[in-house]
């Protein structure tokens, strides 16, 4: 089923920050950030087991426990089982490093296997208080956690995970499945596949004002010919494109804040905010279903509900193209 069938709106709600991501976020403050997305209007929530050891997902479900089932859509991930027993030593996560060294102590099992899936799936039914997910995304298959071995931790998710997720699909059980990666590679491996499909696509980082050529050259031509829809995860790209000083889940290097200073030059120039500008940009592409900005105050949902219905003059595209800082084939809003 396509995602623009299934999802509420443009905007949903990503809980990776609810995971302790970067700092400890305290459960009051948390549980607020959730409250806010749901009083401005916003019904679609991303979760992931990963996010905190779990953290993340219970704190979306405490919210989401009051509020009623069919109202909202709910999506989460698999590749990740939270076990019972504690962390010792330090988790390796691949590029991302510390990521949620604030959250959960609980090990953590990495495996794509069916078996996996189904536990996965079960210890997330149980963290987030609910009967049933919307959506469910086979999480992190792909170099930046895995370097040379990520084939074959995609080999292992194309035998287990993308075969449960399609069984649970075809019995109703979930409405979609699809990858969750921070990478291009995977997902264009899995639509050169006769089968199993996904119904769609949760792509972090790679389709924003920062980083998009890639995405364009062969993923998303080949999206759109098979129908497959996109989920825009981290339109900030990690926050440096929010005010924030992260990009790529790290201090942003020297050639980004430049970048990112010659957004905002324009941007003010023509009187727009280089938030509104990124999701928008992230948002104007045909395959873009959604944007899942992640939040950890109340007063981001806020900005970035702004973000979405703001005003912003062709003319700001238009000099944008122009001064090379968006690609020539990159879709915009306005048809720029």
């Amino acid at each position: 089923m396509s995602l623009k069938n299934i999802l509420p709106g443009r905007l949903g709600f990503g809980t990776a920050p609810l995971g302790n991501m970067f700092r400890a976020i305290p459960d009051a403050e948390a549980r607020a950030t959730v409250e806010a997305a749901w009083e401005h209007g916003i019904r679609f929530y991303d979760t992931a087991p990963f996010y905190g050891a779990g953290l993340a997902e219970e704190r979306l479900g405490e919210v989401l426990a009051g509020k009623p089932r069919d109202s909202y859509v709910l999506s989460t991930k698999v590749g990740r089982v939270i076990l019972d027993e504690h962390e010792t030593d330090v988790p390796d996560f691949g590029e991302k490093g510390g990521l949620f060294e604030h959250g959960n102590p609980n090990k953590i099992l990495h495996e794509w296997t069916a078996d996996a899936t189904e536990r996965s799936i079960e210890g997330s039914l149980k963290r987030l208080g609910t009967d049933r997910l919307d959506i469910v995304w086979v999480h992190d298959i792909a170099q930046d956690f895995h370097g040379d071995a990520w084939l074959g931790k995609f080999e292992e998710a194309r035998t287990g995970a993308f075969r449960v997720l399609s069984r649970l699909r075809d019995e109703g059980v979930i409405k979609a499945w699809g990858l969750g990666v921070n990478k291009t590679e995977p997902i264009e491996l899995t639509l050169a596949l006769d089968e199993p499909k996904p119904d769609g696509f949760l792509l972090a980082g790679r389709y924003t004002l920062l980083d998009h050529e890639h995405a364009l050259q062969r993923l998303l031509p080949m999206a759109q010919e098979q129908g497959v829809d996109m989920v825009v995860g981290g339109p900030y790209s990690s926050g440096i494109l929010a005010g924030g000083t992260h990009f790529e889940y790290q201090q942003a290097p020297a050639e980004i804040i430049e970048r990112v200073g010659k957004l905002k030059a324009l941007a003010e120039k023509h009187g727009v905010s280089i938030k509104a500008a990124a999701l928008q940009f992230s948002l104007a592409h045909p395959a873009a279903a959604a944007a899942i900005p992640g939040a950890t105050r109340p007063s981001r949902i806020a900005e970035d509900t702004a973000a979405l219905n703001e005003a912003i003059p062709a003319a700001f595209w238009t000099e944008l193209r122009a001064a090379g800082l968006v690609g020539p084939a990159a879709p915009l809003p306005n048809n720029s």
